[in-house]
């Protein structure tokens, strides 16, 4: 039975034209700045964001941490939303590598309360530590895969702006943001002062993010690159897969988020599950498995045997990615999978 993969768009393997620009690939000593195409890399990257300079680096978590130590100092307080990749799943990085605090923030959809974000700014006191960053996550992974508004994150930002504290976004899949939203990516990263996307998402790049911002930003992040080990030498060969991903697969995110809506409608006429449809805003669908006689846990084991792969995300909770080696196709076949091993038709 062939394998349906929804556990994430990280499992995309490279297109032919990715591996054959890796073959060609001009390359240099990177550390030293000498490869070409990572040079030509970041200039695309920091174009399209609309940024000064950019940075290529091994991952997502590993920029995030490298923006983390960029932009705070031990002892700094970091605002995070609650959910929120950099706090929830890249292994106490803020705390273990900058000797940052976290301060948590609970947010709608991944959208942090201004209020409260306000709240948390620390004053001039020396009981406590100096707020130093405000991160967000856009699209929002916990939240399913949800766009932080546009009024929302300008609002916040000038919010910062005013007490003095920069803002980084894990955009790790801002792209899909931005061809949800109809806005070109450098717009929807404008108000932030610095910026991380995956090439290895739903770009389908093998390996690799990029970290935008300031020239003096990105002077900072490359040092705290090497620090953390992500200097690649001729990484050119990574670079390449990165500017054909960057050439040929935006636009085509498009697909995966129609193929999504339509996995989010089938699965919501699934008897014993729930779907909420308003979240579906990308490439993910989250949905809760209402029926008792299953937990998310058993019927994620339950859909691995009928060649469906997806996630838990929660007790009952269970998440579903579509990508590039998802096809249209495959959706209708998921659900009737689905459907077989939940043992009831549709509603």
């Amino acid at each position: 039975m062939r394998r349906i993969d929804l556990r994430s768009d990280t499992v995309t393997r490279p297109t032919p034209a990715m591996r054959r620009a890796m073959f060609e690939a001009r390359v240099g000593d990177d550390v030293y700045g000498e490869d070409p195409t990572v040079n030509r890399l970041q200039e695309v990257a920091a174009a399209l964001l609309g940024k000064e300079a950019a940075l290529l680096l091994p991952s997502g978590t590993q920029a995030n941490q490298v923006a983390v130590l960029s932009h705070a100092g031990r002892g700094e307080e970091v605002i995070v939303e609650a959910e929120s990749h950099i706090f929830y799943y890249e292994a106490a990085g803020i705390a273990a590598l900058a000797a940052c605090q976290a301060r948590t923030v609970p947010g709608a959809r991944g959208a942090m309360d201004l209020d409260r974000v306000e709240a948390a700014i620390r004053a001039d006191n020396i009981h406590f530590p100096r707020t130093a960053l405000i991160c967000v996550e856009n699209t929002h992974n916990r939240a399913g895969g949800t766009v932080l508004p546009r009024e929302h994150l300008e609002a916040l930002s000038a919010l910062a702006r005013r007490h003095g504290v920069p803002v980084h976004m894990d955009g790790a899949r801002v792209f899909n943001a931005s061809v949800a939203d109809g806005r070109p990516v450098a717009e929807i990263v404008a108000p932030v002062d610095s910026v991380m996307f995956c090439l290895s998402k739903g770009l389908a790049a093998p390996v690799g993010a990029v970290l935008a911002g300031t020239r003096a930003f990105v002077a900072r992040a490359r040092r705290y690159r090497k620090l953390l080990g992500g200097g690649m030498r001729q990484a050119g060969i990574l670079a390449a897969a990165g500017l054909v991903a960057l050439d040929t697969m935006v636009d085509r995110l498009a697909e995966d988020h129609a193929n999504a809506r339509e996995l989010a409608g089938g699965l919501a006429s699934v008897g014993g599950l729930r779907v909420d449809l308003d979240t579906v805003q990308t490439n993910m669908v989250l949905f809760e498995v209402a029926d008792p006689a299953w937990d998310a846990a058993s019927l994620v084991a339950a859909l691995e045997g009928v060649g469906v792969l997806c996630s838990a995300f929660g007790p009952r909770q269970i998440r579903l990615v579509t990508h590039c080696d998802v096809a249209a196709a495959d959706v209708p076949e998921a659900l009737d999978r689905i459907e077989g091993v939940l043992g009831r038709g549709r509603r």
